[in-house]
């Protein structure tokens, strides 16, 4: 009997426990489109992609015009000198995709330009979410952003707007 009790009042108060818990949502999309700061960030990420890829492009572009004026000559060259044309045009093209996974790999140089310029603006609005979750004793705070899982979010439990005003944010 005293094995019943234990087990009902554990049941009941686990129960109970799960429905006091709060929860709630964010949009980080919402959030970051709001924050000037992101925008400079990402056209400045988004200048040194455009740029990368230029250099790449032009790289590219060289490899094909090498390969091109090969072809047109490679029946008449010595074949020590057909040899030599072949190699340099495979080092240019493994150049090139040594250089496109240097600026654009997954640790690459626009990975660390990313990290350089928006991690900062997302851990201030981490911040700002964690001292809102805090101080309103939210136990999840989801974020139906990027690719979530979320299915179905009800507006009342988006916080969006009070970690905006966290950070000092007015609404654009």
């Amino acid at each position: 009997m005293k094995q019943l009790i234990l087990l009902l009042a554990l049941f009941c108060g686990t129960a109970f426990a799960s429905h006091s818990q709060k929860y709630a949502y964010i949009d980080s999309d919402y959030i970051l489109d709001n924050m000037p700061e992101y925008h400079d960030a990402k056209e400045q990420l988004d200048k040194f992609a455009e740029r990368w890829q230029k250099e790449i492009q032009e790289r590219y572009k060289q490899i094909k015009e090498r390969k091109d004026e090969f072809l047109r000559v490679e029946a008449i060259l010595p074949d020590e000198e057909r040899e030599q044309r072949k190699k340099e045009i495979e080092n240019m093209e493994s150049e090139a995709l040594e250089m496109q996974q240097l600026r654009f790999g997954v640790n690459g140089d626009l990975f660390a330009k990313r990290k350089e310029l928006i991690e900062p603006i997302q851990d201030r609005v981490f911040e700002a979410l964690k001292k809102v979750a805090s101080n309103r004793n939210f136990a999840f705070v989801f974020d139906k952003a990027n690719q979530s899982n979320l299915i179905f979010a009800d507006p009342k439990y988006d916080i969006s707007k009070m970690v905006m005003r966290e950070l000092g944010i007015t609404e654009q």
